[in-house]
């Protein structure tokens, strides 16, 4: 657990404030750690600065006095606009400071940045994460990290602070990159599967709850189905976990499958599910929202939709 010696107060930026991010930051304060951080929403930037942190104009400010970054964005392109567009924090960040980068990308993303900030001895950990913003707000996420002993060294209470679990899955940068996107994989194919089978129930006259209960106790479950399914019986599709975050990420594992010729066809189908829904307009909605679309492509009914406001 964390220690109170003095890198337990080493000073952390937290670039993406969003419900990880806050949540990460969070967990930071409640572990000692001075904490600064930037969002382009006002917003969340007041968020940190009501729970005790140090709100910041851009992320180069953020980073000042920093010996840890913690990057909580959504994509490498994102990434890369923190690092070196204008206002980035790669010209500022100190030799032998952690750059931590928790966005899901390409692993080839991962070893392209991790070289670049080689250049001035930043050393770089590819830690995607895994466990939502529930997790995220309690310092229980799981970390699926890679990089050099020196960056997981340096990086121990932090990481300590924001997770139950690090994984050290090896020393090369892209190894992180590449488990979570077998876990985001797994995670896309078993909501879709879970939306299709909740809409074919429905088609099927079934009550939806007591399959919902059945399915929980028997084989066919899944914790995407435990988790996701309450959102449909809720009508409830304020966005936890959006549609366009897996037209993202199983874009990205087509483009890693074909490059190793792997035929993926469930994560296609799944992801051919999933642009349907955002084709339809429920991009920015919660991922279950593909039942939606199983409901409107077979005239399946299910629970009226909550407003969103």
């Amino acid at each position: 657990m964390s220690s109170n010696g003095s890198e337990a107060k080493s000073g952390v930026a937290v670039i993406g404030l969003g419900s990880m991010g806050f949540g990460m930051a969070s967990s930071l304060l409640r572990h000692g750690h001075i904490v600064s951080g930037y969002d382009p929403a006002p917003a969340a930037i007041a968020k940190l600065a009501s729970a005790g942190g140090t709100s910041a104009r851009s992320p180069a400010e953020a980073v000042r006095g920093a010996s840890i970054v913690l990057c909580v964005v959504v994509n490498s392109v994102q990434t890369e606009a923190v690092l070196f567009a204008e206002n980035g924090v790669f010209p500022v960040m100190a030799p032998g400071s952690v750059f931590v980068s928790s966005a899901t990308m390409a692993p080839a993303d991962a070893r392209r940045f991790a070289a670049r900030l080689a250049e001035r001895d930043i050393l770089y950990l590819d830690a995607p994460i895994s466990g939502g913003a529930a997790k995220a707000a309690t310092g229980a996420l799981t970390v699926m990290a890679s990089g050099s002993i020196a960056a997981f060294d340096r990086a121990a209470d932090v990481l300590d602070a924001i997770s139950s679990k690090v994984y050290r899955l090896g020393s090369e940068p892209g190894i992180g990159a590449s488990v979570k996107m077998i876990n985001q994989h797994l995670a896309g194919v078993h909501i879709a599967a879970a939306c299709e089978a909740m809409a074919l129930a429905s088609k099927l006259g079934l009550d939806l709850p007591t399959v919902y209960e059945v399915i929980t106790a028997s084989a066919g479950n899944s914790w995407m189905f435990e988790n996701r399914v309450p959102h449909i019986l809720e009508g409830d599709y304020r966005p936890l976990s959006s549609v366009e975050i897996f037209v993202k990420d199983l874009g990205i594992l087509q483009d890693m499958a074909r490059a190793e010729r792997y035929p993926a066809p469930l994560a296609a189908a799944a992801l051919q599910m999933y642009l349907a829904t955002s084709g339809a307009g429920m991009g920015a909605e919660d991922d279950a929202s593909v039942a939606r679309t199983y409901a409107a492509l077979s005239g399946a009914v299910l629970p009226a939709v909550k407003p969103t406001t």
